[in-house]
């Protein structure tokens, strides 16, 4: 056999893993770099779910989306937004009928590992004040200390006014941080595990230190501290308990690396995949079949409550679809829209670190700059917590990324007995939709600054859109 009959062979037998900056040409490279610059913007400006959803719904509304209740009066249209709970939403591209045709949906999570304040957070102790938190999600706790925070959220006074907090993201505002043991009393606390090295209960946020000038006052710099609130926002003590006060890592994303290839920002872990498949149901074309892009919360802690996907808010929004669109509004008709649905669970996976290459699989693996990054199935150990899609829905997904010439790759969560982790898409399977995880490969999952190729950021848009169109 010649070397080129070798090399045809090779190329007709072997499923070739490339990089996509070898493969592309200059334009689409460009293209990419533009189409990341949006994406760093949200990044920067939306830092929790609520802000998430209000970034959308602005994006939505100018894209010529209207909300379920203006659709309703106007009964014209086929572009629907859905919103709940400030903390779910969902654009929806009408098809021609939902019980025939079924729906396909991609659903990512808009919620990332932080730290809320726990419901009486303030304290003073030793001449400092602090708010106590609570972790959410996993994360590791060694990271958190000594980075600057910003504090975000919501906070509901007693009179029932609603107050948006954004405090620490302007370069005129004060910052918050939580402090660590100096190397040189740490003595003790180097000899402990990454684990238990910092404790949860140590995660306290310094937040003040000037004390109200009244010696009557026991807690003065508490008291100086709710003064402060007082004045600027109307709060007292009791409202924190009416509170969603979020500490995250401040700063906007930014380029990562001299060639600016790569992306370094917070919440990665699953806003670039919200962001992705919101612009791919902008720019797909209407089709026969309803498109729904799905923004869920509480993945990292289990999908539970109200705004997470095991809550029944899915079925509640296709039966206000079947209304509007004249059919019989019933459970058994939901039912039988998820049956004929597919779906992509488009969340972040591990990509390939070569500091730490004892936990992956190597030939299993996700690299940064390869492409979308898809998973069979997800869960550890013996694939519990997690759906496995099957062999015709596996191929029918590699076949609309490859007509459609969609760089795109293999991907696991690391050697098996090693850790591992799930998504969403079990939840969307236990409703009887054809399911696949697929989404785009990160370094620093989890951590306060997540790191992200932006070819994999524009092959994920890539590959929304053409799952959107078929």
């Amino acid at each position: 056999m010649s070397k080129e009959e070798k090399s045809n062979l090779e190329k007709k037998l072997l499923f070739e893993k490339k990089s996509c900056w070898e493969k592309w040409d200059e334009k689409k490279k460009q293209k990419a770099f533009k189409f990341c610059d949006g994406y760093k913007d949200f990044l920067s400006n939306a830092k929790t779910e609520r802000e998430s959803v209000k970034k959308g719904i602005k994006i939505a509304q100018a894209n010529r989306f209207i909300s379920i209740d203006e659709f309703k009066k106007k009964k014209s249209g086929n572009k629907i937004y859905f919103v709940n709970k400030d903390k779910n939403l969902a654009l929806v591209k009408l098809g021609k009928d939902l019980l025939k045709d079924g729906v396909n949906f991609i659903v990512s999570h808009i919620d990332s590992p932080h730290l809320d304040l726990k419901v009486r957070p303030l304290y003073e102790e030793e001449s400092m004040a602090f708010f106590k938190t609570h972790y959410y999600g996993g994360i590791k706790k060694y990271h958190w200390p000594t980075i600057p925070l910003a504090l975000h959220g919501v906070i509901i006074t007693k009179d029932g006014r609603k107050q948006e907090i954004n405090i620490g993201e302007k370069e005129d505002e004060p910052i918050f941080m939580i402090t660590d043991l100096l190397p040189h009393l740490a003595r003790k606390q180097l000899t402990k595990t990454l684990k238990e090295a910092i404790e949860g209960e140590e995660l306290n946020i310094v937040v003040g230190s000037i004390p109200v000038q009244d010696k009557k006052i026991k807690e003065k710099i508490k008291i100086a501290i709710l003064e402060h609130l007082n004045k600027k926002y109307k709060i007292i003590e009791e409202d924190f308990f009416s509170a969603e006060l979020q500490a995250v890592p401040t700063g906007k994303a930014r380029d990562l690396g001299f060639d600016r290839s790569l992306i370094a920002g917070y919440g990665q872990d699953d806003r670039i995949c919200a962001y992705t498949s919101l612009q791919a149901i902008l720019d797909s074309n209407e089709t026969d079949r309803t498109q729904i892009c799905f923004w869920t919360d509480r993945e990292e802690v289990g999908s539970e409550g109200v705004s997470g996907l095991k809550s029944v808010f899915l079925e509640s929004l296709l039966l206000e679809l079947l209304e509007v669109s004249n059919k019989e509004s019933s459970l058994k008709n939901v039912y039988k829209i998820f049956e004929r649905s597919e779906a992509l669970s488009s969340d972040v996976t591990a990509g390939f670190d070569p500091d730490y290459k004892q936990v992956y699989d190597p030939r299993n693996s996700a690299r940064l700059g390869y492409g979308l990054a898809i998973e069979k199935h997800t869960g550890s150990g013996g694939k519990y917590s997690s759906s496995e899609a099957s062999a015709e829905y596996v191929y029918k997904i590699r076949d609309i990324l490859n007509k459609n010439k969609v760089s795109w790759q293999t991907a696991g969560l690391g050697r098996i007995d090693e850790g591992g982790g799930g998504t969403i898409a079990m939840y969307l399977a236990n409703r009887n939709i054809d399911t696949i995880d697929c989404g785009v490969a990160l370094l620093n999952m989890h951590a306060p600054m997540e790191i992200s190729s932006k070819a994999d950021v524009y092959s994920a848009y890539e590959a929304y859109k053409a799952f959107f169109k078929e």
